[in-house]
């Protein structure tokens, strides 16, 4: 009996050991596991409304794969988002970085019906944040979207960290209420599988300074908006990862790259998910131990990033950059939902033009593209408000009236006009190419505008595009109608047009006295956007281009929603007429050349017509002729370092020559 007890002393201490080890070497492995977490980040930027693939919507087919050629669409990326989810048992989060309102015609009806945020709501977003076009519909347009949204209980959370809202006045009360709500935060943290995780959200400068519609609304400065918030989340929060989501950008130039000075200038940012700047970026860009990742626009691909948090920091494990094409079939609820929300288009907006959203309005036999040059695509749209304008504005009897010039930034023209399998362009793709903005009526679309110029400043605006847009961007690249210029990129800068034709109402072209002593006004029609960036153009270029839209009278115009172009005089108040309108107007004017009651682009737009001409030259007379006072100042300055130089070879070689003849 003793001998028993003993072995069942020893079996139960045994027992007792053993148990002991395995929850000892459960422990182990769970602090094991624990000391690495894994995450994965699906994030998209500027997704502008593009819910359908393109170009164009008719060949759009997302639930059947491998039968066209069109890309992006918002079901596919519904798609995109549960395969990748699923293929995972770690955390995911789904991200976006702002701009996913403005780009077509859905937008339309945003401030009523909130279609963006309501579906990326059902795509599976979990947090996203504003980028400048958000504020296209000023602060009271998107104060009732995110409303709307909020209403139906359909929202992703929205950071924004830097807003800055006015004490003294009230246009963005509205909005300021929905922060108030907590409908905009300026940061959220989440919880997943056990790690915490901070996100805030930022609009950067150059997106705050091509938000002119914002106001009274200003951003602060990023940088130290964000060092006080990563402050905030690790200290105050204890988050274990900081993400932002940053509407800035990136740039080719490392000094205008605001997403990765934002990354240099502020420690303890772990991922910077960055939009704005539409870059196509295959593999993330690792800066300060920070990740940068962009996805493009428009919903052309699709970002995933697995990342792992282990004690030594946050390691990058993988990344993926999905093409969203016609090898995804889509996801057939969001196809639902997006085809139910063509209707709501058509009864909201369309109806009212005679329009509808699939409705064929012309057909092209070539493409249409916008490019940093003359474009075609260019050419049709500054034709087609030349023409709006001179239809509801000019007078035979009066000369003056007859628009000379239209302008067109590239900045506000968003795609291009495809031929696709059929060649039919339908309302919706004609729309994608001018959709932005507000008018002063309260509907969509930026109003156009009618002023008067002086030759000189004339000459001026087309500096724009041989100078100005090379400092700021392809955005301020100019489009033209009614005039062709020459101009010589190796002359003096804000000097360089060299030649200036105008068109004649007989369709000729005829020389431009551009001096000061020419003294005749001459029209010029552009949408409000631009005007109001003609307006400030001079305070950018020192005074050196100032622009001073003028009435026929030659009074300078200071409220330019007083120049707005008025379509039906007949009725009260005035008819604004819209960019996307007078497109749609003039495409229906074209003739019918193939006999199926459709009307064709003619062939003059399958070409260039040589409205702008680079003569490179560094033939003196061609440098200096016609020249502005800067180019004689330039040249002066050049023959005096000339003289001076030759002055200080030619005083030694004397004193040399004289000591010789001495000796």
């Amino acid at each position: 009996m003793a001998n028993t007890k003993g072995l069942n002393a020893k079996f139960e201490s045994s027992l007792k050991y053993c148990v002991l080890c395995c929850f000892f070497f459960i422990g182990c492995n769970n602090l094991l596991f624990a000391s690495e977490q894994r995450l994965t980040i699906i994030h998209t930027n500027d997704l502008h409304s593009h819910f359908l693939g393109f170009s164009p919507n008719e060949d759009y087919t997302p639930l059947v794969v491998n039968n066209d050629k069109t890309i992006g669409g918002w079901a596919r990326i519904a798609s995109v988002i549960k395969s990748e989810k699923a293929a995972r048992d770690n955390p995911v989060l789904v991200l976006d970085a702002g701009d996913f309102l403005m780009g077509s015609l859905f937008h339309m009806v945003s401030r009523e019906v909130a279609l963006e945020l309501m579906i990326m709501k059902e795509m599976g977003y979990d947090v996203i944040t504003l980028g400048n076009h958000e504020f296209d519909l000023k602060p009271e347009g998107l104060a009732r979207i995110i409303e709307s949204a909020a209403g139906k209980s359909k929202i992703p959370a929205i950071v924004s960290s830097n807003l800055i809202f006015n004490d003294t006045d009230d246009r963005d009360d509205l909005l300021e209420e929905q922060f108030e709500l907590g409908r905009i935060k300026p940061y959220v943290v989440r919880q997943k599988d056990g790690l915490k995780i901070g996100l805030f959200g930022l609009v950067g400068e150059d997106a705050a300074s091509v938000a002119p519609f914002a106001k009274p609304v200003t951003f602060g400065d990023m940088v130290e908006t964000s060092k006080e918030i990563v402050k905030e989340l690790r200290e105050k929060e204890q988050v274990d990862l900081v993400i932002c989501l940053s509407h800035s950008g990136l740039d080719e130039d490392p000094s205008k790259s605001e997403d990765l000075l934002l990354a240099r200038e502020v420690p303890g940012i772990d991922i910077i998910v960055s939009g704005h700047t539409h870059t196509r970026l295959p593999k993330p860009i690792v800066e300060n131990n920070t990740i940068i990742v962009q996805a493009w626009a428009y919903g052309k691909q699709v970002g995933v990033l697995d990342v792992v948090l282990t004690p030594a920091g946050l390691k990058l494990d993988n990344y993926e950059y999905v093409s969203i094409n016609d090898t995804i079939q889509g996801d057939k609820h969001i196809h639902d939902i997006i085809s139910d929300a063509v209707e709501v288009v058509n009864e909201k907006v369309l109806q009212s033009y005679g329009l509808k959203f699939d409705q064929v309005l012309v057909e092209t036999a070539f493409d249409l593209y916008l490019r940093e040059q003359e474009s075609n695509l260019g050419n049709l749209i500054t034709d087609a408000t030349r023409w709006a304008v001179d239809r509801a504005e000019y007078d035979p009897d009066d000369p003056a009236t007859r628009v000379v010039l239209s302008i067109q930034s590239n900045g506000v023209i968003r795609d291009d006009i495809l031929k696709g399998e059929t060649g039919a362009v339908t309302v919706s793709d004609l729309f994608r190419t001018v959709p932005l903005g507000i008018g002063w009526d309260g509907t969509m679309s930026y109003p156009l505008v009618s002023f008067y110029v002086t030759a000189s400043e004339l000459k001026k605006t087309l500096e724009i595009l041989t100078t100005v847009y090379r400092m700021k961007g392809s955005d301020y690249f100019l489009q033209l109608s009614g005039v062709k210029m020459t101009y010589n990129p190796r002359r003096m800068l804000f000097d360089r047009v060299t030649n200036i034709l105008i068109e004649n109402d007989k369709g000729d072209f005829d020389p431009l006295d551009y001096s000061n002593a020419n003294s005749k006004r001459y029209k010029a029609v552009t949408n409000i956007y631009n005007a109001t960036f003609l307006k400030v153009i001079g305070g950018f270029t020192s005074g050196i281009l100032t622009i001073v839209p003028k009435d026929k009278a030659g009074n300078p115009i200071e409220d330019l929603t007083k120049a707005r172009v008025d379509g039906d005089t007949q009725r009260p108040g005035i008819q604004e007429i819209k960019d996307w309108t007078a497109l749609m107007d003039y495409v229906r004017t074209f003739g019918d050349s193939n006999g199926n009651g459709i009307p064709d682009i003619p062939e003059k737009y399958r070409s260039l017509e040589g409205r702008q001409t680079i003569d490179s030259s560094i033939n003196p007379v061609k440098l200096l002729a016609g020249g502005n006072y800067l180019t004689w100042i330039a040249a002066a300055l050049i023959m005096a370092a000339i003289l001076f130089t030759a002055l200080l070879v030619y005083i030694p070689v004397r004193i040399v020559r004289k000591k010789r003849v001495s000796i």
